[in-house]
């Protein structure tokens, strides 16, 4: 499929020399149409041999096809010769970067999200991204929007209304995994391998921004409120306690209990100093 490029030069050089001579030395010299042809001939043919050789740089491929049968593919560095009728074509074996544009999706609640990705791949079955596919690398640009667009409509934004699902925003590294998973099935027809996969941009489109931002402030603070609440009960019931174990809440009616409790609660709770009052009376 290839064979050394150094070998095949040095006798392309020779032969091209023979022909060469024959044309000087018997040609020339005799006046002898046949030196004149073989000569030329053998000259042509070490000429047209050496379009064969080429040279492979690391990390890079050559796909060989011999009129219309796929041959092999070339893949370490060097320098080579192959059947000069074989048709040669570069292939690229590094990794790709590819940025996804920001699309609008609508996620598993129906909310409008802005999302994009960046995707890492290469390429690992020559062949197929050849042969099997018009162009690799639109292929995999419409197959990554493709598949992001799926990924997204699959999970909710955030955990406000599913407070046990995988969010986009709380669990990025179960939603990437899944992406890699259905890129890697979409694009293993074309001998692509996708090595990385991360949400280079995730938010709410501008026309709902405003309103989540609000129901996101609300969602905490009545969970902040709720902190509070529950904190300033468990000390309420503390000083009770404690206040029934020194005897000082004795002689209180219940009336008088309540209101205490009440004030205490007001003052855990509330979102200001404690203002005392002094009776006059």
């Amino acid at each position: 499929m290839g064979l050394s490029g150094g070998w095949m030069l040095a006798a392309i050089i020779a032969a091209f020399l023979v022909g060469v001579g024959i044309i000087v030395f018997l040609g020339a010299v005799t006046g002898s149409p046949i030196g004149f042809i073989v000569g030329g001939v053998l000259a042509l043919l070490a000429l047209f041999f050496a379009r064969g050789l080429f040279i492979l740089q690391p990390n890079e491929g050559e796909v060989l096809v011999i009129f219309g049968k796929y041959c092999g593919t070339v893949r370490e560095a060097g320098w080579y010769w192959t059947n000069p009728f074989a048709d040669k074509r570069p292939l690229s074996l590094r990794i790709h970067n590819f940025n996804t544009p920001q699309l609008k999706v609508n996620d598993l609640d129906g909310n409008p999200i802005e999302i994009a990705a960046v995707v890492a791949w290469r390429v690992v079955d020559t062949a197929r991204a050849s042969f099997d596919v018009e162009n690799y690398t639109q292929f995999i640009q419409i197959q990554a929007e493709t598949a992001l667009r799926h990924v997204a409509s699959k999970y909710p934004y955030d955990i406000t209304l599913h407070p046990d699902a995988a969010s986009l925003r709380a669990n990025a590294d179960e939603v990437i995994n899944d992406l890699k998973r259905e890129l890697q099935d979409r694009l293993t027809l074309a001998g692509i391998d996708i090595t990385d996969a991360r949400l280079s941009h995730l938010a709410y489109a501008p026309e709902i921004a405003g309103a989540m931002l609000q129901r996101q402030q609300a969602t905490a603070i009545l969970a902040a409120r709720r902190r509070i609440v529950e904190g300033a009960a468990g000390m309420v019931e503390d000083v009770i306690k404690t206040l029934e174990r020194t005897g000082t809440l004795t002689g209180m009616t219940e009336a008088q209990r309540s209101d205490m409790v009440r004030s205490l609660l007001i003052v855990l709770t509330s979102d200001r100093g404690a203002q005392p009052i002094i009776s006059a009376t």
